[in-house]
């Protein structure tokens, strides 16, 4: 019997697979949880924004800062959140809203308002936390958040940007600041353990070239580059999110019965993937990627490899 992946469990894919997945787990959490309505909400409000039926904004045009991204990151913490209420940790109901709401919000400053015509939203790379914060703000009294709750989320969402020092993140309350540790090392987990992930890095080359940063000379210099990322990835998650990710295994163990970490598996078959395919300096590194056809739509959109 072939052992499971991590694609094996969801259909990340299908958005409404994904929020009966977070559902079923925060049912598992707490069968008697009170505010389902408040995370389906949010979720059908962030699908909607994404797809272009959000009033005042247009469709999302950043091909790695996906939905798909987003709702990945989304049933990480959940994932996370299980397992840290089963490693003993204390969470109460409205602090995994928050986590989840947070967690849904905290790219959607690349998505454009209406009004802004000019390229993609990838341009408001260095600038995306700001705009995500704001996004969450406006929504955040519809769904019901105290101005306690949305001081909280708004530092959460600031445990995603890699630039902010988390000793300058201030938290009104003492939990919000574990919740925001978790959100950070759920995006970095959401990221890596895609299994299109090294596909996807062709869009991310796109937008960073659109955002002017990064100074990669071409789609193999971010290739390189990224090798060392999953290092920083690493000793971020452990030294700046205090080792969030340990509380997976546990979440596994009891919802899948599954005694790997597969988000640690998968994250490092890819780096090994990617190790291979960058030793040989003439390979075309294209040809090694296959999956979900995306080497085809940046062959048609962008033309050859630079």
């Amino acid at each position: 019997m072939r052992a499971r992946k991590l694609s094996d469990l969801v259909d990340a894919a299908r958005p409404d697979a994904v929020l009966d997945e977070i559902l079923a787990i925060i049912h598992h959490v707490n069968p008697a949880f009170k505010d389902t309505a408040i995370i389906r909400l949010a979720f059908l409000e962030t699908v909607r924004l994404y797809k272009g039926d959000f009033p005042g904004y247009r469709a999302c045009n950043t091909e790695y800062h996906d939905l798909r991204h987003t709702t990945d990151t989304a049933l990480t913490i959940t994932r996370l959140i299980h397992g840290a209420i089963l490693e003993g940790h204390h969470l109460d109901q409205r602090q995994i809203v928050l986590g989840l709401v947070t967690a849904l919000f905290h790219d959607a400053g690349y998505i454009q308002k209406e009004e802004e015509f000019e390229g993609t939203g990838a341009k408001y790379t260095t600038t995306h936390v700001g705009r995500s914060i704001a996004f969450f703000e406006d929504c955040a009294p519809d769904l019901g958040l105290s101005s306690l709750e949305i001081s909280d989320g708004r530092a959460m969402i600031l445990f995603t940007n890699l630039s902010v020092p988390p000793e300058q993140i201030v938290f009104e309350a003492s939990t919000g600041e574990f919740m925001g540790r978790m959100l950070g090392a759920a995006d970095l987990l959401a990221q890596l353990s895609d299994r299109t992930y090294l596909e996807k890095l062709l869009f991310l080359y796109r937008e960073f070239k659109e955002a002017g940063v990064g100074g990669y000379s071409g789609e193999r210099h971010l290739l390189e580059q990224t090798v060392a990322f999953y290092d920083a990835v690493s000793q971020r998650i452990e030294a700046t999110f205090d080792r969030a990710d340990q509380y997976m295994l546990r979440h596994l163990t009891n919802r899948w019965n599954i005694r790997t970490n597969l988000y640690h598996k998968a994250i490092e078959n890819q780096k090994q993937y990617l190790k291979q395919i960058l030793e040989d300096p003439d390979t075309n590194h294209r040809n090694h990627f296959k999956r979900d056809g995306i080497v085809d739509i940046v062959r048609l959109k962008y033309g050859k490899p630079h």
